[in-house]
């Protein structure tokens, strides 16, 4: 009678043998195609480096860097794209009329067509001129002292008030805030923000005190004031650091 638990034990051991004679077969196999793909990896490789040393892989290199210039551009333009990576807007202040005439000050767009710029060149302004014409009262009358200057980010210039002249000021280039002594306005003066794509003519009356701030974090801001007649700022004809808190 033949032992079942022999011949099961028997069977169990030529699967076992089978397998194993058959595992290293395998790995072979394995070992051989990716050999195999290295190899063809690297044949690949070289057939491109050979293709780009001639001239004619030129237009084919330049036709993929068209391709991805114009999906950057795509991506860049896409709604989706700005609206995730453009900075939240700051709110801005639309200065009116009336804020501008309380500080006896008129403003204009910098680019063509504009009252100040007749053609493509740019503005070109006369500061008497451009006050009078927009109905600015208590300027110079004239030109007998002129001074152009820049005023750096966060520079002020002014601050003062003149008794023996009248001024005119023409200011562009910066976010300048432009300060003007006005005792009907509640805090006693006022106040007005010029942008930076805007020039802007402003008189102030003679007693009637002024400030500059170039507000601006890049930008330089510019002016050119014209005098009516000429300041001695040793006399006492002008007082300065009107307002403590610029």
């Amino acid at each position: 009678m033949a032992n079942p638990r022999r011949s099961s034990y028997s069977n169990s051991s030529n699967n076992n043998n089978n397998q194993s004679s058959e595992h290293p077969i395998q790995i072979q196999l394995q070992q051989q195609q990716q050999q195999h793909s290295q190899n063809q990896s690297l044949l690949y490789l070289s057939s491109l480096l050979h293709f780009l040393k001639k001239p004619h892989a030129f237009p084919f290199l330049l036709s993929i860097f068209l391709l991805l210039t114009w999906l950057s551009l795509r991506i860049q333009r896409s709604p989706d794209f700005s609206a995730h990576s453009s900075p939240p807007q700051r709110t801005r202040h639309q200065w009116t009329h009336v804020d501008d005439s309380r500080a006896n000050l008129r403003r204009f767009t910098s680019g063509f067509p504009s009252p100040v710029a007749k053609d493509q060149r740019g503005w070109l302004v006369n500061p008497i001129s451009l006050a009078l014409d927009s109905g600015l009262l208590g300027g110079a009358v004239s030109c007998a002292s002129v001074h152009v200057g820049e005023i750096r980010p966060g520079g002020l210039r002014g601050n003062h008030r003149h008794y023996s002249c009248n001024e005119t000021f023409v200011l562009w280039g910066a976010q300048t805030k432009f300060r003007l002594e006005n005792r009907q306005a509640d805090k006693g003066y006022a106040e007005v923000m010029i942008g930076a794509d805007e020039v802007a003519v402003a008189v102030s009356p003679s007693g009637t005190a002024h400030a500059i701030i170039n507000m601006d974090p890049i930008r330089t801001a510019f002016l050119l004031g014209c005098q009516d007649s000429i300041i001695n700022y040793n006399s006492s004809a002008t007082d300065f650091n009107v307002w403590k808190d610029l």
